[in-house]
Parts: C-alpha cells; sequence; structure tokens
C-alpha cells in the first residue's frame, strides 16, 4: 500500500519539499524484485537529516546488500505531523511512499540524546507499538545503532536491537540470518536469538538488569545496577564494537542524494579518516571510534572526483574527528584547488597546534570562511585536566595565522562545568578571548582583514559512557548559571560575542547520557507530555521535562550529580567498545593529577584497543 498525499496537504506546510521525496541520486528499485525491506529512520527533520554522512553511507551500503531494498524517513516537522494524525495518514518513506509499519526492519540512528522522543513519536505515527515487549510478528523489528548506542539503557525498552560499531560490517550477515530464520518458518523471538549470534549486536530482552537496595554514595537515591546478566542459555555476556579493518575496501557512496531544498549544511563531505590519535578525556567519539584508520590519497580524489562530478556541489567539507592529523592533508588542498578551482574546502575540527602557515595558504585558495579551533578550557591547568595537549601560545599563534591569512571570522569554543573547574577558569575563558582579538591589533592595517568577529561560544560539560569522566559528577543547574552568568559580565568587547547553551538541556542530556533502563520510563512520559524536537528551541519543552521527571520520581542526584564509584557497573557495561575500563579510570586519575597522555602516534598507552581490531595507528606501530 503507498500512501497518498493530497496537494492540499503539502500546500499547507511550512517546508513540502521535506516530505516529497524523488531526489537527485536517491535509489529506486521495484519492491516486488527485492526480499527484505529496510527502512533507514532519522530522527530528525529532512534538513538536519539529510546532512548526515552516515546515512549517505549506509544507504548507499544497505542498497548494495543482496536482495535487499533500503529507504528513508523522517521526523516529519510540527505542522505535517499535526495534519498526518487529524487526516490518520501513517508515517511513510520517501522512496515508495510505503508506510514504515509495512518495512522488516526500521534502523534508527541515535546521534544525540534530545532526539530520542521523536523516535517514540516516529513509532507511534507509524501505528507501531512503542514498547518493543507489545510487539508482534507482524510488527517490524526496531533496531537502532550510532554513538549512543553505545549506552542502551534508556531507550532499552523500545529497541528490539542495538547495532554496537560500524555499520558497513556486519548488514550482509544480519539479512542472511532474517532469510533463514524466515524460510524455517521461525518467529520474532527465534530470529533475535540467531541476532544474538553476531557478536556486534545487543538484544536489550535477553539481560535482566538487577539494583542494589541500598542508596548510593552522595545521595539518598537507591539503586545502583547489582548485574546485567544473560536469562537464557547461550546468550553471550558482552555485545563488541565491530570494527572497519581497511577503510578502502568499502565502495564510498560516490552518488549522495541531493535535496530540492536548502540544509543546514548544503555541500559534499569526505571522510578523510576514522578515529582519532588525542585521547581528551571528555570526549566519547575519541574513544570509541579508536583505532585511527585512514583513507588513501588516491582513494579520497577518487572519490572526490566523482562526487563533485555527480552532485555539481562547490563546497566540500574534508570530515573527520581532527581534520589535520590526516598525514597527507596538505597535498589533498593542493590538489583539490588545482583541479577545481572554483570549490571552496572546510576542514571542520581543526586543531590549533598542528595548524601551519602552509595549511592556512593552501586554504586560503578557496573562498575564506570562518575559522573554529576548539579551546575547551581557558586555562592551561583545565586543558592538561581534560587532555587538551596544546597550550595558549599554540592557541594566540593559530588565530594569529589566521588574521595574517586575512581570516576575519574566528570561533571559539569551550566548556563550561568540567571537572576541577575553578573561577579562575571561567575568567581565563574572557581573558583568552581578548587575547585573540588582541592578535588581530598586532598585524599592520594593510595586511589584515578591515574587522574582526571572535565568536566565543560555551557548552556545559556533559559526563560521557566510554570516557575517563564516566565517573565524573556533572555540575547542577544553578552551578552552570552561575558560571554562565559570570562570563556573561566578564565579557565586554564589541568585537567578540558570546554564545551559550541551554543549561537545562544539559542536564537532561547528562540524565539521558548515563542513565539505565529506568530512564526510559522519563523518555516515555515526556513524550505523552508533548515533547519532541528537545533539541530546537521551537520546540524544547523544559516544563514538561521538568514534569515527567518530577512524576515519575526521578533523581537527578542519583545520575547526575554525584561522583560514580571505581568499581560501580555502569549500564554500559554489557557493551565491549575496546578501550577497557582499567585505562579510563587510569586517565581518570591523571586527570585528577594534572598529568596528560601523549597521543597515539607519538606512544601507545595501552587503551585496549588493540585487543579486538587489530588495526589502525598503534596496532601498526607495535607490530613493526
Amino acid at each position: 500500500m503507498k500512501v497518498q498525499i493530497p496537494d492540499s496537504v503539502l500546500l499547507s506546510v511550512q517546508k513540502p519539499a521535506r516530505y516529497i521525496g524523488g531526489e537527485v541520486n536517491s535509489i529506486y528499485k521495484d519492491p516486488s524484485e527485492y526480499d527484505i525491506h529496510y527502512c533507514f529512520c532519522f530522527p530528525d527533520v529532512y534538513d538536519v537529516g539529510m546532512c548526515h554522512l552516515g546515512l549517505q553511507i549506509l544507504y548507499a551500503c544497505i542498497n548494495a546488500c543482496k536482495k535487499v531494498y533500503c529507504e528513508r524517513a523522517f521526523a516529519p516537522w510540527g505542522d505535517m505531523e499535526k495534519i498526518m494524525r487529524q487526516r490518520h495518514i501513517p508515517l511513510y518513506s520517501l522512496e515508495t511512499f510505503t508506510p514504515l509499519k509495512e518495512f522488516d526492519f526500521l534502523g534508527f540512528t541515535l546521534q544525540y540524546e534530545m532526539s530520542y522522543t521523536n523516535i517514540l513519536n516516529m513509532l507511534d505515527l507509524a501505528g507501531i507499538p512503542i514498547f518493543a515487549k507489545d510487539r508482534g510478528e507482524d510488527d517490524p523489528l526496531i533496531m537502532a545503532g550510532g554513538p549512543n548506542a553505545n549506552n542502551p539503557g534508556p531507550m532499552a525498552d523500545f529497541v528490539d536491537f542495538y547495532y554496537i560499531g560500524e555499520g558497513e560490517t556486519e548488514y550482509e550477515h544480519l539479512f542472511e540470518l532474517y532469510r533463514q530464520n524466515r524460510e524455517k518458518g521461525g518467529t520474532r523471538d527465534d530470529f533475535l536469538r540467531l541476532v544474538d549470534t553476531i557478536p556486534c549486536m545487543y538484544v536489550p530482552k535477553f539481560y535482566t538488569v538487577t539494583y542494589k537496595d541500598q542508596p548510593a554514595d552522595g545521595c539518598d537515591h537507591t539503586g545502583e545496577i547489582e548485574s546485567i546478566e544473560p536469562n537464557l542459555p547461550g546468550i553471550k555476556k558482552k555485545a563488541v564494537k565491530t570494527v572497519m579493518r581497511d577503510l578502502d575496501d568499502f565502495p564510498y557512496p560516490d552518488k549522495p542524494v541531493i535535496p530540492y531544498m536548502q540544509t543546514v549544511f548544503d555541500r559534499a563531505a569526505m571522510e578523510i579518516f576514522r578515529g582519532c590519535i588525542r585521547g581528551c578525556r571528555f570526549c566519547n567519539a575519541g574513544m570509541t571510534y579508536r583505532p585511527v584508520r585512514n583513507h588513501s590519497v588516491e582513494k579520497i580524489f577518487e572519490w572526490i572526483d566523482n562526487v563533485l562530478k555527480n552532485t555539481g556541489y562547490e563546497e566540500l567539507s574534508l570530515t573527520s574527528l581532527s581534520s589535520n592529523d590526516y598525514p597527507g592533508l596538505y597535498e589533498i588542498l593542493a590538489e583539490v584547488h588545482r583541479r577545481y578551482p572554483h570549490v571552496n574546502v572546510s576542514l571542520p575540527s581543526l586543531r590549533v597546534d598542528a595548524f601551519s602557515l602552509k595549511l592556512m595558504e593552501e586554504l586560503a585558495e578557496g573562498k575564506k570562511s570562518g575559522l573554529t579551533f576548539a579551546s575547551e578550557a581557558g586555562t592551561q591547568r583545565l586543558r592538561d585536566v581534560i587532555n587538551k595537549n596544546i597550550t595558549e601560545e599554540e592557541i594566540l599563534n593559530g588565530c594569529k595565522l589566521a588574521f595574517e591569512g586575512k581570516w576575519d571570522r574566528v570561533k571559539l569554543y569551550f566548556m563550561l562545568g568540567l571537572p576541577t573547574e575553578t573561577m579562575d577558569d571561567v575568567q581565563a575563558i574572557a581573558d583568552l578571548s581578548k587575547k585573540v582579538v588582541s592578535q588581530w591589533f598586532e598585524i599592520p592595517k594593510e595586511e589584515r582583514s578591515r574587522d574582526v568577529r571572535v565568536n566565543t561560544s560555551t557548552s556545559f560539560f556533559v559526563p560521557k559512557p566510554f570516557t575517563p569522566f564516566q565517573w565524573c559528577r556533572q555540575a547542577g543547574y544553578e552551578e552552570f548559571m552561575e558560571k554562565q552568568a559570570y562570563l556573561t559580565k566578564a565579557i565586554r568587547d564589541r568585537k567578540i560575542e558570546y554564545n551559550c547553551h541551554d543549561a537545562y538541556m544539559s542536564t537532561l542530556e547528562g540524565l539521558l547520557s548515563r542513565g539505565d533502563r529506568r530512564v526510559g520510563k522519563v523518555i516515555y512520559t515526556a513524550w505523552k507530555y508533548g515533547c519532541r524536537f528537545d533539541s530546537w528551541s521551537d520546540y524544547y519543552k523544559e516544563d514538561m521535562w521538568r514534569k515527567a521527571i518530577e512524576d515519575t520520581g526521578t533523581e537527578l542526584a542519583f545520575y547526575n550529580y554525584r561522583e560514580r564509584r571505581p568499581d560501580e557497573v555502569f549500564p554500559w557495561d554489557v557493551i565491549d567498545i575496546g578501550v577497557s575500563k582499567e585505562f579510563l579510570y587510569r586517565e581518570y586519575m591523571k586527570a585528577h593529577e594534572g598529568l596528560t597522555t601523549p597521543n597515539c602516534r607519538e606512544m601507545c598507552s595501552n587503551c585496549g584497543m588493540r585487543r579486538i581490531a587489530k588495526t589502525g595507528v598503534c596496532y601498526e606501530r607495535r607490530r613493526a
């Protein structure tokens, strides 16, 4: 059955292009010729989802699987949702307008915590039971992956199974097991037992979580996790992250889908390497995407040539967690500018310490855009605590190089509420921002831009699973607001623009980031109270989230505001991402001592990743 969307509906919503499909490079197949139908579901609005590189990669990857058709679906904006509910229009895929309820699999990506209510809303709009326990044999299998799948606790009641790790490796295996189960007439539970045989898959219903009955340290709330154990014979103890050994072996998508409308980022994106060598102690991605693996320069150019030819984009983003850690970056930039002088190249996640005049000159060949530097902390003491491994001199030199290259906009990112932070550290953010402006004034007028704008942004520190700071307490709302107010007063320079994150939203992110299965009732209650698109100021309902937390008896003191014990069982201990808990705790102790750890190219710190990856920077150095 196909969903019919009348023109009158499309003419009455804000951006009808979100709901019509038919984009250039969309993949169209005859559904009757494919025995497995999969829908990739992005739990945010189309404008955001279509900028996500992982969607483009997995869309091509899954469609390349034998006899599988992968389509796409996004969360409808409020105007469209209202009409869909009024007219009983089910949520559908963009390729064939098939109701999501008719698919074999729905795959949700968990990119950020504040998208969780959208997942529940999408299931409800599709007519699929919200809770996994209520789904029957005719309902789609709901799977989830992405960075936040590494803590399966908060969404465990709503997801049938999790895919842990990199999506390119195990889909073919998964679909083959599904075919085998279907041919044998197996049930939904029979298939989930087969899913458990894949090392990187985690099926929540096969594990029982038990809780202690005494109060946790630092609060009156009872219920630290006692254990997470399989509840059926033969179920594995842990799901182990899957890793791509050689990135060049995978056919990178060179025909990305091109939206008909303006999206958040309107450009081609190329992944130049995966992982990070740096080991910042607050960074979940830096730990969970280990080890570092590079795409070869030859493959990168093969893909750049094809992508630009197949899309017509005039802006190219070379993406990674730390772009200028790629060994051949200068050669790539120079060759791109030689081949495509009209193409503007952007490099997200630049590190100041590796920033050089040579790189600046290559970037200047294209259209100048703003440069972003993630300084994270204002003092050297605090940068050592978080293992940022950059100095103030390197930050200022990097900004000076930018100004000498006639860049006129620099963005500086910091975090408030980091472990051991004092008000002196907060003041230092304002001081460093002013010092950056002073670098511009030191350049002769004829050699600098006409004006300068320094954009200083702060977010609030949220402790993340699988980081050395997973044991930390998170600062409370009042602490956040006090530091934010102090910094607002401290920055009084017309050339500095200060932006800050919402403090209570960071509190919610902390709750959902390290929450266990009991936090699922908060998510469900908040959704019932009307919460969705929670990362959007237009829809964010702080009062309803507060009410959901209160009505469910959830104590933020337990989940957010207490230090964890060294041997505490975490909701994510049932997942093995390669980096060991012992290594993370060593790093946690070093943070409190103000000791730094060298990056992976300088020295292997025995993080444990070699045990499961057998590839990447650390493994190659050890083998040599």
